[in-house]
Formats: C-alpha cells, sequence, structure tokens
C-alpha cells in the first residue's frame, strides 16, 4: 500500500510540474507581442509559484532556471522572498542551490536574509560539508554589524572543522569580517595562526591571502609555517600558488641576506650547503669572505621552479618575479625561457609580460638577447603590444645586433599604423644615442624619412632629429639647411617648432638661411599654432641679439603682434623679451646678458627608457602595471645587512615527526646518495627525452648544485660551476668517479696524456660536457663535431713574466704524428696595437684603464681570449687595492681576472694579463673595476677577428676542408675597389689587421687564402678572396659557426673596399 502512494505521489508530482511546465509556456508563448519586459515579469511570476509548491522536483527545477539567469547576468533579486523560505528544506540538491542564490544576493537583501540566520546557524552543524560550507558563506556574506558576533563564533568553529573545505572557507570569511569590523584583527590573528598550521593545501592559499589582507607584517606567524608552505607550493590551487608565492617574496627580503653580493663567486657558495663539512671547512679557508645560501633560501627558489612550467600565466609571472627580486643574478636566467613562452598567450597576458621584460631588460640584456627574435612585431599585434615589444628590442640593442634591428624598423616605419611608425622613429632616435657607431646611420636615415608622404612620419622624424643633432650640431649644417625647407609643407606644430627651434640654436652657422626663415614665418605669424608662434618670438630674438642689421625690423614687427596675441602665455613671452633685448632706459641689469641667456649652450635631451624607473615596484603587480603606488601594494624591503636568527624556522621535534619533515628528510637523504649518478644520468640522457622526464632527472642535481637542470642554458653555468668546484678542492676520489664515469660513456673520442691522469680527465669532462652547453649564445647556432672539426691543444701555463719573454715565439708543441690534431697553430702576424679605452681617467676619478688583444694563446686556458689590460695613475694620490669586482657575464661566459694591485704610485702604470672565455660570440663582458674607495662599470666587448687563432694547413688541406663547409655553411660577397688595392701584400695586410687569421700557401696569383680556428670550440674559418676581372673581387667565408662568419664578412668588406 505504502508502494503504491508513493508512485501515485511521484506520479501526481510530475503531473504537476509538467502543468506547471504547460503554464509556463503559455504565458512565455505570446512574448512576442507584448515585448521583453512582460515576458520576463511572467517568467517571475511562474518561477515563484514553482519555489512555493509543495513538490521538491518543481522547486528543484526552479532554482536551476533561477541559478542560470544569475549565470547569464540578469537580475534574479526580486524572488529573494520566495526562494529564503527554502533554506530550511531538507532536500540537499535545493539547498545548495538556494545557498548559492542567498551568497549572491544576502548583502543586496539583508533584512530578509537576517530572518533566517537561526537557520544558517543551525547549517553549521548539518553533517554534509557543502551545507556547512555555504552556511558559513551565506553567513559572512551579511553585511550586518549586528551579527559580527555571530560571525565570529562561526569562524572559529569552522576553522577547527575536519572538512578541508569547510577550513577553506573559514579562511574567505575571515577577509569578509575584517573589511565589515576591523577592531575584530586580534582574534581574528588568532584564527590565522590556527589556520596556518593547517597540513591541506586545500587551505593554503586561502589562508595566506587572509594573512596578506589582515596582518601582513605579521612576519612571525610565518616562521615555523615556512618550509611546510614552501613544500606544499607545488601542490596547491593555482590561484593559492600566486598569492603564496607573493607572501614568500615578501618574506625572503626580509629573513635572508642579498644573494647579489659576490656574484661571481655564487655558484660554488651555493653548493656548500650540500657538501661535507670538509669541504665546507677546506673552501671556507680559501676564501676570505664567502657567500653561503641559507638553506631555507635555497629550498624556496628549488620548490619554485619546477611551477616555471604551469599552464597558468599569472603562476609563471608570480615565479619569474620571484626569481628576479630573490634568487643569485646567475639563476634568474632561467626565468626567460618560461616569459617568452607566455607571449603565445591572449593580448592581455602579452601586455602584463611585455611590460615586465621591458623592466627587467633593462638592467640584465643578456637574459632575453638569445630570444631577440620573439620580440619582433607582427602584423595581427594590437598598438600596445607593438609598441611594448619596441621598447623591447631598444633596451636589447647593441653593436652585435644593431645591423638586424635597423633593417626590422625600416620596415616598421612603413607600418599604416601611424602610432607604431611615430613610436619606431623615436625607437631609432634611442638606438643612435646609445650605441654611437650607428648614430650617423640612424641620422641618415631619418633624413631619408623627411621626404617621405606620410607627414605624421615627416614630423616625428623632424623632433628625432633636433634631439640627435643637438649631441653634434656643428657637424650637420646641411642637414640644418634641408630641414629648413622643409618649413613650407611640414604643418604638424611639434615638427614646425623644432625646426625653428634649431634653426634658432644654430642661427649662426646658417647665416642665410635663418633670417629668410625669420620672414617668412612673419607672414604667418598670426596663423601659426600657440607653440610655434612661442618658438618665432624666440628665433627672432635670437637673431636681433646675432644678425639684427638684416632683422631689427623683422622682429620688432613680430614683437608687436605678439603683443596683441589673444593667449597669454605669447602676450607674457612678448613684454619679456622686448625688455631683455631691446635697449631702453627701463632695462634692467640682465640685458647686458641677454645674448648668454638665449644662446647659451643646451644639454643634449636624455633619451630613456620610460621603464627605468619602474624597478621599485615589485613585478607582476598593479602598482608596476601603472606606474603609481596603488591602493594595497606592500613594498619589498631592501635586504637586511645580518640575515635574522634562522633558529626560527625550526619546528618541535615532536611536531616535525607528526606532521611533514620525515618525507622531505628521506627525499633529502635519497638525494645525497643518488646525486652523482643522477646528475650523470641526467647529463648523458638523449635530446629526443621529454621534458618531464629532464626534469625528474634533475630533482637531486638542482638539491645538490645552484641551477643545474634539464635546460640547455641551465647546463652552462652547470659547467662553469664544476670547473670551479674541481678546481677548489672537491673530494678527488668523488672526482675521479665522475670523470671515469663520463670517459666510459664519451664514443669515438681520442684521448690524449698530457701528464696527470687528473689533469686529462678533468681536461676530458669539460671537452665532454662542452656541446650541452652549445645554445649558450645566439653566436652558437650549428651543431658541434668534435671529430671532423681541428681541436687546440691547451697551452703550457706559463707565467705572465715568461709570457712576455716568449712573445712572438710560438708557444704550443706540434704533434706532427698524431691524427688527432689535423692543424697546429702558427705564430701570429704582426699588426700594430688596437688600443680600446676601458675606464676614461674622468669616469674613473683618476684611474685611466686601457685594454687590447696581444693575440697570442692565453695562458690561463685553451678556450680563453688573452687580452692585456693598462692602469695609469693620473692623481697625485697613491691608488689602492685595484681589482676586479661584481662580474655580469652572460650564461657560460668565464673570465679569469688578475691579481689584486696593492697600490698605483701617482702618475704610475703596470699592464696585466686576463683572460675571458667569450663563448665564440661577440657578446659583451661587464665587470666591475675597483679600488679601495670606489668601483667602476666596465665592459670588454671583443672584436670577431679576436675570437680566432691562425692556423697552418696546406692548399690541399684547405681545399678539402672547403668543400665540406659549403651550403649554409658558406657565405660570400664581390667586392669593388681600385687595382691597387687588390695586390697580395695590401689583400694580406688589411685581412690580418681585421682578424688573426694565417696565411695558406696558394698556386694560384689571384686567389688569396687564410685560415683560423675559434678560440672556445675550435671551428674552423676559412677566408678566400678571389680576384675577378677588372677592379671587382669575391669575398668568401666557409665556416661551422655561421654567424660568426657573417660578422667576419660584414667586416672584412668595407675594409678592402676602400682605398
Amino acid at each position: 500500500m505504502s508502494s503504491n502512494s508513493f508512485s501515485y505521489n511521484e506520479q501526481s508530482g510530475g503531473g504537476e510540474a509538467a502543468e506547471l511546465g504547460q503554464e509556463a509556456t503559455s504565458t512565455i508563448s505570446p512574448s512576442g507581442a507584448f515585448g521583453l519586459f512582460s515576458s520576463d515579469l511572467k517568467k517571475n511570476e511562474d518561477l515563484k509559484q514553482m519555489l512555493e509548491s509543495n513538490k521538491d522536483s518543481a522547486k528543484l527545477d526552479a532554482m536551476k532556471r533561477i541559478v542560470g539567469m544569475i549565470a547569464k547576468g540578469k537580475n534574479a533579486s526580486e524572488l529573494f522572498p520566495a526562494v529564503v523560505k527554502n533554506v530550511a528544506s531538507k532536500n540537499i540538491e535545493i539547498k545548495k542551490l538556494v545557498y548559492v542564490y542567498l551568497v549572491r544576493y544576502a548583502e543586496e537583501q539583508q533584512d530578509l536574509a537576517l530572518l533566517s540566520i537561526s537557520t544558517f546557524q543551525r547549517a553549521l552543524k548539518d553533517p554534509n560539508q557543502l551545507i556547512r560550507a555555504s552556511a558559513l558563506r551565506v553567513l559572512s556574506s551579511i553585511r550586518v554589524p549586528i551579527i559580527v558576533p555571530i560571525m565570529m563564533l562561526a569562524i572559529k568553529e569552522a576553522s577547527a572543522d575536519l572538512s578541508p573545505y569547510v577550513r577553506k572557507n573559514a579562511a574567505h570569511a575571515i577577509q569578509k569580517l575584517y573589511s565589515l569590523d576591523p577592531e575584530q584583527k586580534e582574534m581574528l590573528i588568532e584564527v590565522i595562526e590556527k589556520l596556518l598550521k593547517d597540513k591541506s593545501t586545500l587551505v593554503a592559499g586561502s589562508v595566506v591571502m587572509a594573512f596578506e589582507e589582515v596582518c601582513p607584517d605579521r612576519i612571525d606567524l610565518i616562521h615555523k609555517n615556512y618550509r611546510k608552505l614552501c613544500n606544499l607550493l607545488v601542490d596547491v590551487e593555482e590561484w593559492g600558488q600566486v598569492v603564496i608565492i607573493h607572501m614568500l617574496t615578501r618574506y625572503a627580503r626580509t629573513q635572508f641576506v642579498s644573494p647579489w653580493k659576490e656574484g661571481d663567486e655564487l655558484e660554488d657558495n651555493e653548493k656548500n650547503f650540500y657538501e661535507s663539512d670538509d669541504d665546507q671547512k677546506e673552501k671556507t679557508d680559501k676564501r676570505k669572505k664567502p657567500y653561503t645560501m641559507d638553506p631555507d633560501h635555497r629550498l624556496l627558489i628549488r620548490n619554485t621552479k619546477p611551477l616555471l612550467q604551469s599552464r597558468n600565466a599569472a603562476v609563471v609571472m608570480a615565479v619569474a618575479q620571484l626569481y628576479w627580486h630573490i634568487s643569485p643574478k646567475s639563476e634568474a636566467g632561467i626565468i626567460s625561457k618560461s616569459l617568452v613562452r607566455l607571449l603565445r598567450s591572449n593580448r592581455e597576458v602579452q601586455y602584463i609580460v611585455l611590460q615586465n621584460i621591458a623592466t627587467m631588460s633593462i638592467q640584465r640584456k643578456g637574459m632575453f638577447e638569445p630570444y631577440l627574435k620573439s620580440f619582433y612585431v607582427r602584423s595581427t599585434d594590437p598598438t600596445m603590444i607593438k609598441t611594448l615589444k619596441l621598447e623591447i628590442l631598444t633596451n636589447l640593442a647593441n653593436e652585435a645586433n644593431i645591423s638586424t634591428l635597423l633593417r626590422e624598423f625600416q620596415t616598421y616605419v612603413k607600418s599604416q599604423d601611424k602610432q607604431f611608425a611615430a613610436a619606431t622613429i623615436q625607437t631609432i632616435g634611442r638606438c643612435a644615442t646609445n650605441i654611437l657607431e650607428v648614430t650617423d646611420t640612424c641620422l641618415n636615415g631619418l633624413v631619408c624619412l623627411l621626404s617621405n608622404r606620410d607627414e605624421i612620419v615627416v614630423a616625428e622624424s623632424v623632433v628625432v632629429i633636433k634631439k640627435l643633432l643637438q649631441m653634434q650640431p656643428a657637424q650637420h649644417g646641411e642637414i640644418i639647411k634641408h630641414m629648413a625647407k622643409l618649413l613650407d609643407s611640414i604643418t604638424v606644430p611639434v615638427a614646425r617648432a623644432s625646426i625653428l627651434w634649431l634653426i634658432g640654436e644654430n642661427c649662426e652657422r646658417v647665416p642665410k638661411i635663418a633670417p629668410d626663415v625669420l620672414r617668412k614665418m612673419a607672414k604667418s605669424f598670426t596663423s601659426e599654432d600657440d607653440l610655434v608662434k612661442l618658438q618665432i618670438l624666440n628665433l627672432g630674438a635670437k637673431l636681433y641679439l646675432t644678425n639684427s642689421k638684416q632683422t631689427k625690423l623683422l622682429t620688432q614687427y613680430i614683437l608687436n603682434l605678439g603683443k596683441y596675441d589673444q593667449n597669454y602665455d605669447i602676450r607674457d613671452r612678448t613684454r619679456f623679451i622686448r625688455q631683455l633685448i631691446v635697449p631702453n632706459e627701463k632695462s634692467g641689469a640682465l640685458s647686458k646678458y641677454a645674448k648668454k641667456i638665449f644662446l647659451a649652450q643646451k644639454p643634449a635631451p636624455l633619451l630613456e627608457s620610460p621603464f627605468k624607473d619602474r624597478d621599485h615596484f615589485q613585478l607582476g603587480t598593479l602598482s608596476h602595471t601603472l606606474n603609481i603606488k596603488a591602493t594595497g601594494y606592500l613594498e619589498l624591503s631592501n635586504w637586511p645587512e645580518v640575515a635574522p636568527d634562522p633558529s626560527v624556522r625550526n619546528v618541535e621535534v615532536i611536531e616535525l615527526a607528526k606532521e611533514w619533515t620525515p618525507a622531505g628528510k628521506a627525499k633529502q637523504e635519497n638525494s645525497a646518495k643518488k646525486f652523482y649518478s643522477e646528475s650523470e644520468e641526467e647529463e648523458d640522457s638523449s635530446d629526443s627525452s621529454s621534458d618531464s622526464e629532464s626534469e625528474s632527472g634533475s630533482e637531486s642535481g638542482e638539491q645538490g648544485q645552484s641551477g643545474e637542470e634539464g635546460d640547455s642554458s641551465e647546463d652552462s653555468s652547470e659547467d662553469s660551476s664544476s670547473e670551479q668546484d674541481s678546481d677548489s678542492g672537491r673530494d678527488s676520489g668523488q672526482e675521479n668517479k665522475r670523470t671515469a664515469k663520463r670517459n666510459s660513456k664519451a664514443k669515438g673520442k681520442s684521448k690524449i696524456v698530457l701528464g696527470s691522469p687528473k689533469i686529462e680527465k678533468e681536461k676530458k669532462t669539460k671537452q665532454d660536457r662542452t656541446p650541452v652547453a652549445k645554445d649558450v649564445s645566439l653566436l652558437d647556432l650549428d651543431d658541434f663535431n668534435p671529430v671532423s672539426t681541428p681541436v687546440a691543444l691547451p697551452p703550457p701555463a706559463l707565467s705572465p713574466s715568461l709570457m712576455a719573454d716568449l712573445e712572438g715565439l710560438n708557444l704550443i708543441t706540434i704533434f706532427t704524428n698524431s691524427s688527432f690534431f689535423s692543424f697546429s697553430h702558427v705564430t701570429p702576424v704582426f699588426v700594430p696595437t688596437k688600443t680600446h679605452v676601458l675606464l676614461h681617467r674622468m669616469s674613473g676619478k683618476g684611474l685611466a684603464a686601457h685594454y687590447f688583444f696581444p693575440r697570442q694563446p692565453c695562458i690561463f686556458g685553451d678556450k680563453m681570449v688573452s687580452i692585456q689590460i693598462t692602469l695609469n695613475n693620473t692623481t697625485d694620490r697613491k691608488i689602492e687595492n685595484i681589482h676586479i669586482g661584481e662580474k655580469k657575464l652572460p650564461i657560460g661566459m668565464k673570465m679569469h681576472v688578475f691579481n689584486p694591485i696593492d697600490s698605483l704610485e701617482p702618475e704610475g702604470s703596470i699592464t696585466v694579463s686576463m683572460g675571458i672565455d667569450f663563448c665564440d660570440s661577440t657578446q659583451t663582458a661587464s665587470f666591475q673595476l675597483c679600488t679601495k674607495d670606489d668601483c667602476f662599470s666596465v665592459n670588454i666587448q671583443p672584436p670577431v677577428g679576436e675570437l680566432l687563432l691562425p692556423v697552418a694547413m696546406s692548399e690541399k688541406d684547405f681545399k678539402k676542408e672547403q668543400g665540406m663547409l659549403t651550403g649554409m655553411n658558406e657565405t660570400s660577397a664581390i667586392i669593388i675597389a681600385a687595382p691597387q688595392n687588390f695586390t697580395p701584400s695590401v689583400i694580406f695586410q688589411k685581412v690580418v689587421n681585421v682578424a688573426n687569421v694565417g696565411a695558406v700557401p696558394s698556386g694560384q696569383d689571384n686567389i688569396h687564402r687564410f685560415a683560423a680556428k675559434t678560440v672556445h670550440s675550435g671551428s674552423l674559418m676559412l677566408v678566400t678572396v678571389e680576384l675577378k676581372e677588372g677592379s671587382t673581387a669575391q669575398l668568401i667565408i666557409n665556416t661551422e659557426k655561421t654567424v660568426i662568419g657573417s660578422v667576419l664578412l660584414r667586416e672584412l668588406k668595407p675594409v678592402l673596399s676602400q682605398g
């Protein structure tokens, strides 16, 4: 009987629902005739009837439709009374939907929501966790101060709930209660402290967000939970990760010392944490003040690194800013690849990422130089993206890539987007001021743009040329004359004003043109823009002072026009100028100085990046994007001079055992046991292995070495750090095991005994590991083949004094019977020494430094380029403790510094030797030249010809090697010059002046051959000059290093062409 009645009830309920559905259909159907508003009204009436029904199925259907309306953005607030009646429904599905509705509208309908507050309190005890959490959300959404005690009690109970989902909602409610009643802060901090100890990943992000809102200055609450948060970070949901990373960035800046102090010793010292105590003590004894990274600092950097591969752009951006603000500078480079990956996202993400890259690229160009092409502008990019990419390209511009960028800019100038074209012209101007080698080229290009049909392009060119001419006005009188002619056609006020200003400043250099320009301007004075009128007045005043015979009446006429102008600025300027330049009895003392005032030397404008001053804001924040401090922005503190006590982060042993450390401890112990084997597996893994495999394979390597990853850009730093470790006295047993393992895996490689077995193994290790870092720089674009390429024999270690005694001799022993060395070194041809300024005496406060390349094998390493530096003391006092300070080298580049000089007497001079491994690239080596009192930033950029060593080979060998280096490995150019410039001696002298190459014997008079190899990789560089009929010749360069080859071609071509 009961079953029958049950089925009957279900049928009747279904019939009622169907009946209500028909009724709804009948009311909606005529809506086309009566309009939108009547249909909405009737639809809501229909929903009210369904909510008041006795059947749960009708109520559920109504709630689904109402929640659907909310999701579409429609207003459903008038249904609040009907919905709130169902808050006590026994049907869980209905109750969930009712709570979703109430969370949305409880704040708007507070009075009605308060009537059901007892129901919410009962729901906080509901066995279903979703109902408990929803009840807490509704309760915290009722923004009425009178229920604050009830909310506080509910939050405290929910924070101790067994369900992590409910505890998560308790953390959300904390922020709502704090904004309603800030006086509850102390009680809320107690709840936050309790929730911070929570072990659930679901709660972590929410409670840290509450911490940031309520008490961001209470760093003491984080101490005990720091390591737990670092370890949980990978498993927290994405938006929680963003919040935690930002909070931990601020925490790290207050608790750890700066890792940037001794950047050159950084990589070694970071490894000390995971090495044995004996190794640590031995290394510490060798250095005066080593920097050792705090283990907790390293823990944060290591645990955030996997998140660079997150699918969420905000997470990647958060990790990037963490690395930028707290990691050693040698490790920050890994974020560049991840940030470039984000440029494939939508335009909003691109905009934020590019803004941050623009700020980073000002300080550390080397991070993004390998990805230069990723910042080339696409035609589909919006203007805001285009201008940001232009900004980054300008920041990355240097002598090596400027020619490529200028070709790119030429295309941009022709863009239909006029705002972008104007921005490109400004960019060309900035490049011209930053890179003096291309100033004239840029200026000539901008002058060509003056004949462009587009007035905006012409106007912008005029403005930029004006700024460039301020730097060297004496040399460009013709350009000023050309611009004066443009006044007849240009109508843009800024451009006209710029031309008038230029003519006024240089009126003495163009004495015939300036008065005529003033005459034309006097005619059109009344119709000109106010900006142009002011410059006409200034031009008249300057000509009155320098050429009063011709311009006196014209100037007075213009002053009379300005006296009655509508604009009060112009009237005011007119009165001022008249009193200053026209002598009368009322003239003050300033009149006699009028010429000095008007024609004073103006400083050249400084064209700076608009992102230069943004670095004081934390990257990735709203404040950084707007370049203004936003509400709620928390500033990063400066690094402490002395690190606070690290023991505050230690957790009690009992608590430690219960919570999270055993797993982490086991992981560390396991990593320590497998450290070398796993790193070797990572090193020898094939290139085709997936990213995830290489990531996991390098897990233990990360713990042992700073920045050691499967990423190719990281391998270079691993290479340098391993070399430093071996030099610093690492346990020889472990080192021999590692080198033996690598040597056993190396195939097809010849072995040469150089004396000590350990030295041989170390050299072999470096050679084996070198190919891994082949994409360190932009120039290493081709494959490395150690079998077919001649390899240099490391020169014997000689003291600098012996080096000087043997200068001019061949320091390399030639193994004629060894098939491993195909070609031997030859003595470089003597050429006049080209000295470059390293530090000017004015910039160096009396210390001057010059450097040159002696073209001798480097005594500090077979892959290094030898450099001689001459230091001069031009002061009348002794300069003490001259040494190399902080080094800012691109990834993979290494430097052997000279020993510190205790003192340099007044007017004294000393020459020292250095070695730099440029990795076969023309990238700049930046470092600090320091004295006892000051540090000066200096740069060394090698000419491409100094990256070579000459080799001896026969004509037959030359042709054989040349035949193997064709196609992509060959570049050529046609040279036109007078016949007297194509004599063998002239060609020989010109080629060796540019590049350190050796002549190859040739059986043909019209073909001249030269051979060399690159210092770093030993790749052959074959140069051929073939004379054609008449006054032409063909220059051919064959090399595996195609980029170096094209750069050398560009440098040789103009030298061979000129007389």
